[in-house]
């Protein structure tokens, strides 16, 4: 399977396991200039918008997918989550950055990892 397909099934698995949490998905894959958010969900405790990255590997042997954010990545989540709040007719009182990592290895279970509030 390529990086591609694996990072998009990893996105379908993390927008599955938030609905199924009960969270409502806003946007997927939204763009601007300063890059892309992979999904934005709606958690109803709050209610607060979540700006959610997800990174997924097929094996943890290069370290398990959360190691992979660093601070650079930190900084342009927080630009990506200003402008998509800035597009916004609606004033969003509360936000947050989440991460969630996923291992899937080839013919297995994946495993998925949610943190809660990036800082």
């Amino acid at each position: 399977m390529s990086r591609q397909s694996l990072g998009r099934r990893g996105e379908d698995l993390a927008a599955d396991h938030l609905e199924a949490c009960g969270w409502q998905v806003l946007a997927r894959n939204w763009r601007c200039a300063h890059g892309e958010i992979d999904i934005v969900a709606e958690d109803p405790e709050g209610p607060t918008v979540v700006f959610v990255e997800v990174r997924t590997r097929s094996s943890a042997r290069a370290g398990h997918p959360l190691e992979s954010i660093g601070v650079r990545k930190r900084r342009t989540l927080r630009a990506l989550a200003g402008a998509w709040l800035a597009a916004q007719v609606q004033w969003i009182p509360r936000f947050r950055i989440d991460v969630i990592g996923i291992v899937w290895p080839p013919d297995e279970v994946p495993e998925l990892t949610h943190v809660r509030s990036l800082s």
